[in-house]
């Protein structure tokens, strides 16, 4: 089943470009991809010296070196040949902003960018891509072996926006032959012991009302036996008790959504997938945006 059709993929020329060339080689036949875009994008294209020393035969331009050092590492690690790709390296002020045009110009359905654990570098282009992009992401984390997710990990609000994640899991769940997990995470509100109750007893009240919330929402969906995972978040911070739970859980992929329009602008991603991005360096994360979605906010931000 066809998914994403173009994906771009964002180099930054060290070593994680290996290893996500090696990982987006395993995801192409899966994700239905028809064109690969191999992109580097920097604020200035020389060649870093390092580079230069091993490779001395380098002395076109900083755009056609840098190009000609993407497909010499696409013919390293056998890049289907099957596959219509296209290499060019960009120069920018704004890094983010120059990748995002061109992920407009060129149409793009899926972004895939690395997320680094030990290597030199913030992730700062990676997740600021996670919260603007106007089309779906994937982070595929530096130290994770490659290969096809076999529990997948659902952040869950039970709200009309989560409606479209769902339908989507259910899809690659079942062509994977693998587990959706669904979690939600709950709170205790400010202020409960003026009812009387201790944190506690408002906690399961909470958990209480959340179950009840789930069993309407699954009804929408052909999965009706799944179990979701209730998290009570006790100040840790949203995004750290999601990990954690994923990582109990044994899950090698979170899945996550984005909240889509309001009436003022495009809501790019929600807070807590947010706060979510911004801690996971450690397992894959695909976060599916309806293409077009937020093409309207997109277009007024760059005023094209």
């Amino acid at each position: 089943m066809k998914y994403f059709y173009k994906a771009m993929i964002g180099l930054d020329l060290t070593e994680m470009d290996d290893i996500l060339i090696k990982k987006t080689i395993v995801y192409l036949k899966f994700l239905g991809i028809d064109k690969c875009y191999f992109v580097h994008v920097s604020k200035n294209l020389a060649v870093p010296d390092e580079i230069l020393k091993n490779h001395p035969e380098l002395l076109a331009p900083g755009d056609e070196s840098i190009e000609a050092l993407i497909k010499a590492k696409l013919d390293e690690f056998d890049f289907p040949e099957s596959m219509d790709i296209e290499v060019f390296a960009e120069e920018g002020a704004h890094p983010l902003d120059t990748l995002l045009r061109w992920v407009k110009i060129k149409d793009v359905d899926l972004i895939i960018m690395g997320r680094k654990e030990e290597l030199e570098g913030n992730g700062s282009l990676a997740k600021g891509i996670a919260k603007k992009a106007p089309c779906s992401v994937l982070l595929l984390q530096e130290r994770r072996p490659p290969g096809l997710p076999k529990k997948i990990m659902i952040p869950s609000d039970f709200s009309d926006h989560t409606d479209l994640i769902y339908d989507f899991g259910e899809r690659i769940s079942e062509e994977l032959g693998a587990e959706l997990i669904p979690v939600h995470l709950y709170e205790v509100p400010h202020g409960y012991s003026k009812t009387g109750k201790t944190f506690e007893e408002f906690a399961e009240i909470m958990k209480d009302n959340a179950q009840q919330d789930f069993k309407r929402f699954i009804q929408k969906f052909n999965h009706k036996e799944l179990t979701c995972h209730f998290v009570l978040n006790n100040g840790e911070g949203q995004g750290k008790a999601l990990l954690e739970e994923a990582q109990k859980l044994n899950a090698d992929m979170i899945l996550l959504g984005s909240r889509g329009r309001t009436k003022s602008a495009a809501i790019l991603l929600g807070s807590v997938a947010e706060k979510l991005v911004l801690v996971n360096n450690i397992l894959p994360m695909l976060i599916f945006k309806k293409k077009g979605e937020t093409m309207g906010f997109f277009e007024a931000l760059f005023k094209v």
